[in-house]
């Protein structure tokens, strides 16, 4: 499958068209449908064939015009009822207008597919939709596996060929776990890079709105649209790069799939030149004490909820509308407090992590569980949090945060963990081409 800079080459030929590319798209959802929620029929096939026109006439808006990305159920477009992945929101109003990251994605030119399947209201990392159905991971799709959470159709769209990339949210992992569960790249940029109006919030605190793509270069030029600043810097080496593996914490409970395919990454890596050093943060092991009374997640959603709740609780998937309920219970005392320990936990690890380029960690201890695996209530509980561990580290520091592939062809997908410091969002692409390309 062709990359975005591929394909942008293709239309700039004259080898492809926009209106093409996007039929080739509508044909991959027709064998995946559980992907989508909304499809933009005639609304995209009018975008592309006015791209098509405009790039005649030399008057595209930008190199990436014509190629056409999906957006996650969670972001408004006008006329369009913004659900994210509810039945609570059924009859709400369409939106007025549409957030400034799908406004920069059409201003960009891309043509908007559609509005893909997403965990209820963002608020789980397995990707288990009960309304609209849970679309499955490409990996070992006869026995029916999870395609990880929240953006699960975003992630199986990118892998399955559904048009070139398209936006996902990312609060605890909700980029990364499916990018890694689907094996595809997704990113985490620093939260206040990219807009958050628009976006149907989950937690303010935490919310952070990145790409879902085949490549980091590709999710790097969503990324740059989005933000409406590309991160740049200047490309680097693998050879000599700082890379900082992080042992305690990340790496427990890990499967043996996942253990052998880091382990030989990490090989692979230090063998092609890259300067890697074992560290261990203690200071990362107190986060699930301090996330004990719901974190903000659970506090903030329930917020935002209670008012839906009350009117339209029946309408909620059990599971979901349980760990909003855990806000409720949330005191002033509690939410301080959480303040204050993210604040002193982002200011004991920064020191630790700034000697390096960028931190490593398995995106996720697990390889795609089954479908099945999840009906049972506590094996839902146990396997959420266990995908979720990692990747919210990182949504509780702010930091940037990127999963790319690292398993061998064939075999269960596993994810590879990259990581940032807060607002180094070009070095941190730099990095993840270096180590992508090693990976190739």
């Amino acid at each position: 499958m062709l990359t975005i800079e591929e394909a942008a080459q293709a239309l700039a030929a004259g080898t492809t068209t926009a209106r093409a590319l996007l039929e080739e798209s509508f044909a991959a959802v027709a064998r995946q449908p559980a992907a989508f929620m909304v499809l933009h029929h005639e609304a995209a096939r009018a975008t592309a064939d006015a791209q098509d026109m405009l790039r005649r006439a030399g008057r595209a808006p930008s190199r990436y015009a014509g190629i056409p990305v999906a957006v996650k159920d969670l972001f408004d477009e006008a006329g369009q009822v913004t659900r994210a992945g509810s039945r609570a929101l059924n009859g709400a109003a369409p939106a007025a207008q549409d957030a400034p990251v799908v406004a920069r994605l059409q201003a960009a030119g891309m043509v908007v597919m559609g509005r893909t399947n997403m965990v209820e209201f963002a608020f789980s990392g397995l990707g288990v939709n009960p309304h609209y159905g849970t679309p499955t991971t490409p990996y070992d799709r006869a026995t029916g596996r999870l395609p990880g959470g929240s953006s699960s159709g975003a992630a199986v769209a990118a892998a399955d060929g559904m048009g070139f990339g398209g936006l996902g949210s990312d609060t605890g992992g909700s980029c990364r776990i499916p990018a890694a569960l689907c094996g595809v790249v997704g990113y985490k940029p620093t939260a206040s890079r990219v807009p958050l109006q628009g976006a149907f919030p989950l937690s303010f605190s935490l919310d952070s709105i990145g790409p879902i793509a085949r490549s980091v270069a590709c999710c790097q030029i969503i990324d740059g649209i989005i933000a409406d600043h590309p991160a740049q810097h200047a490309a680097l080496p693998l050879a000599g790069l700082r890379l900082a593996v992080l042992r305690n914490y990340m790496e427990e409970g890990m499967e043996d799939a996942v253990a052998n395919a880091y382990a030989a990454t990490l090989a692979r890596l230090s063998a092609l030149g890259a300067r890697l050093t074992d560290i261990r943060i203690p200071e990362i092991e107190t986060l699930p004490a301090i996330n004990g009374t719901g974190g903000f997640a659970a506090s903030e959603a329930w917020a935002w909820h209670h008012d839906i709740i009350d009117r339209a609780g029946q309408d909620y998937d059990p599971r979901i509308l349980k760990r909003i309920r855990r806000g409720e219970a949330m005191t002033a005392e509690n939410y301080l407090a959480l303040l204050a320990a993210r604040k002193n936990l982002i200011a004991a690890v920064a020191p630790q992590t700034a000697p390096f380029d960028a931190v490593l960690a398995p995106t996720c201890p697990l390889t795609p569980p089954s479908i099945a695996e999840v009906e049972d209530e506590r094996e839902y509980n146990r396997i959420n949090m266990a995908l979720l561990r990692n990747t919210a580290v990182f949504n509780f520091l702010d930091r940037c945060s990127i999963s790319i592939p690292c398993h061998r062809p064939g075999t269960a997908p596993v994810g590879l963990m990259i990581t940032g410091e807060n607002g180094g969002d070009g070095k941190l692409f730099a990095v993840a081409r270096a180590v992508e390309a090693a990976l190739a």
